[in-house]
């Protein structure tokens, strides 16, 4: 592959500039350290901000890109860079819009989260969570070209890079690991490995810098670890908020593992909606919708008052409304449904006190009494006793760092003077800075596309005009005049043309990708084992399911963490020793361990990714079972 663009880390941030510099005409090659992609974005929950979006005009909410960064600014208190968070409230409309036309995803619905001051955070209608629907559309669609086009664009998976190459202030490449061999591959470099939020490791930026959250549960996959920060700080570019650490008011407590060091998220959808939270007696102790340090400190304070443990409540109305939300925790027995007055004994607190609860928060939204916590705004009233309930335990847990390297609004990674590094960027969660003390809900995918989209923009242009001073004659002629042209005739069609490099308005397309479908475009005989490519459609085809046959009762069996089966739409899944290359990682497969996890895998996946990630963990069929698996 000729010159080409190398991103490291294959969550939200690397695809979209990896798609972003294939859109610009560059090529590109993305590597992760994972057997998967998608990182911690696929477990995004709440979705994706915008202010002045299509969505948001279509519902009439009368949003500001001001006020967006008004409030982005207020959240960020005294650590807001304005010029990193004008670039992400400013673009944030692009971004949304970019995710909606080039890669067909539906974000027609918006939630208001804490913090903000009006509904912003996009979501589809789809039976998916939005980072996983956001981040697979990318990563379905970058497999496609990694085997359409091997020579503009490389995938290379389980390949864990050690090093930036520098020479002086210039970015010459990486070196990775890829099965015990060391390689280095050359060109312009964007890191976007993630953040810190599960960096238990001895050298661990947890443990340095908030030493406080170390005994924490994390919500993040054990692959968020810092490497990008390590290796970034060990050629000379510095480190910025690495205490200003989130933890999440609210994490998932299972009641059959109360202690797991990882942890479900509760979305914050499920407070923006209405949830909300009560204390051991039944009553209220905060604004629900605070920022999310505001909420996590009341929590502590309830702890050490004993007014522990805190549950979120869901009334009916809310409940319908987040349907997927419910039924997603209520299947890894994570959150139950009850009537008000199972509520009042589960609490504890008899049901004259939950009553009284309800009808104080009641006479608040309706303005008749004043919030001692000045809540501001209220959904899907009234709370009543003989309405049913989806109650869920929770605790706070480590989630998002916003601590990290230090970049300007060009995703530049910056050295010990203050100055660009030539040929080095950063993106995603790797990048500080951008959200400064306290990321509000919604912007960590917005963050992710946004910059993951500047930093394609910035290495493309620095690719481009390298190759410009550098290549004279034929690379001079080509890269002359590159444009990026959206079909109006083609709705989803994409076309990047270039110019002979003389002005002249003759050109040729050279590269073009339709938008239109994201279903695999694979070559015959590519292999997934081979650095670069993507398991083809024949190896789908040739997928066969084992005749051997397992009743439901034996599948139950095996239910340990050393035996694990776990049946799927008609198919059973020996997943003992692959829970550590699920992309969900272990603790999603242990909530279902020799259970029928049909409706659950329904939710966050599509069929294809058992025959085309994972053939060899199916060893039969259900009894009596139809397989509905469709491949």
């Amino acid at each position: 592959m000729p010159e080409r663009v190398i991103v490291v880390g294959a969550g939200l941030s690397g695809l979209s500039a990896a798609h972003t510099i294939y859109l610009s005409g560059g090529n590109v090659v993305l590597l992760d350290k994972n057997n998967f992609m998608g990182g911690n974005s696929t477990k995004a929950t709440s979705g994706i901000n915008g202010a002045l979006t299509r969505t948001q005009v279509d519902h009439k909410i009368q949003d500001s890109v001001k006020q967006f960064y008004d409030d982005t600014l207020k959240s960020a208190r005294d650590k807001a860079r304005p010029d990193l968070i004008k670039v992400l409230t400013y673009k944030s409309a692009a971004a949304v819009e970019w995710l909606q036309d080039v890669f067909n995803l539906d974000l027609t619905l918006v939630s208001r989260l804490g913090g903000h001051s009006f509904p912003r955070t996009h979501r589809g209608h789809d039976a998916k969570f939005p980072g996983m629907a956001i981040t697979y559309a990318l990563m379905q669609r970058f497999e496609e070209l990694a085997d359409a086009e091997p020579d503009r664009v490389q995938l290379i998976k389980k390949a864990k890079v050690t090093k930036v190459n520098k020479d002086g202030n210039k970015a010459t490449g990486v070196t990775y690991l890829f099965n015990g061999k060391e390689t280095v591959v050359d060109g312009p470099v964007i890191l976007a490995t993630g953040g810190y939020a599960a960096d238990f490791t001895e050298d661990s930026l947890l443990k340095k810098h908030r030493p406080d959250t170390y005994g924490l549960s994390t919500t993040n996959g054990a692959h968020a670890t810092g490497d990008g920060h390590k290796m970034l700080m060990n050629i000379g570019a510095n480190g910025i908020d690495m205490d200003k650490v989130q933890v999440h008011p609210t994490g998932l407590v299972d009641p059959k593992d109360p202690t797991a060091k990882t942890k479900f998220l509760a979305a914050e959808a499920l407070r923006g909606e209405g949830g909300i939270l009560l204390n051991s007696k039944g009553v209220r102790f905060c604004d629900d919708l605070g920022h999310r340090d505001y909420v996590s400190g009341k929590m502590w304070e309830e702890k050490e008052k004993g007014l522990w443990p805190i549950r979120l409540v869901l009334n009916s109305k809310a409940s319908n409304i987040l349907d997927f939300h419910t039924r997603h925790y209520s299947g890894r027995g994570l959150m139950k449904k009850m009537t008000g007055k199972e509520l009042a004994k589960l609490i504890g607190c008899g049901d004259a006190a939950l009553e009284a609860s309800f009808d104080d928060y009641n006479a608040i939204a309706d303005g008749k009494k004043k919030d001692e916590w000045n809540k501001k705004y209220f959904h899907n009233l009234p709370f009543n006793i003989d309405d049913t309930f989806h109650v869920a335990e929770m605790e706070p847990v480590l989630h998002f760092t916003m601590g990290g390297i230090e970049i300007n609004d060009q995703a530049q990674c910056l050295n010990s003077e203050g100055k660009p590094f030539d040929g080095l960027y950063v993106c995603g969660e790797l990048a500080g800075g951008v959200h400064g003390a306290n990321r509000l809900g919604g912007s960590s995918l917005l963050g992710c596309v946004v910059y993951g989209r500047v930093a394609g923009e910035s290495a493309s242009k620095y690719l481009f005009q390298n190759l410009l001073k550098s290549g004279g004659g034929s690379a001079a002629s080509r890269l002359g005049q590159i444009s990026l042209h959206i079909d109006p005739n083609t709705p989803g069609k994409v076309s990047v043309e270039w110019g002979n490099g003389s002005g002249s308005s003759s050109s040729s397309t050279i590269a073009e990708q339709s938008q239109t479908s994201a279903g695999p475009v694979l070559k015959e005989g590519a292999d997934s084992a081979d650095p670069g490519k993507v398991s083809s459609t024949a190896n789908v085809k040739d997928f066969k399911i084992p005749d051997k046959e397992f009743s439901l009762e034996e599948v139950a069996k095996h239910n340990k963490k050393e035996d694990l089966w776990i049946a799927v739409k008609g198919i059973v899944l020996d997943v003992t020793n692959w829970v550590d290359e699920h992309p969900g990682g272990p603790q999603a497969l242990f909530s279902h361990m020799g259970k029928d996890a049909s409706e659950e895998f329904e939710m966050l996946h599509d069929d294809e990714v058992i025959p085309k990630y994972a053939p060899d963990i199916v060893i039969g069929r259900v009894k009596g079972q139809k397989v509905t698996l469709e491949y």
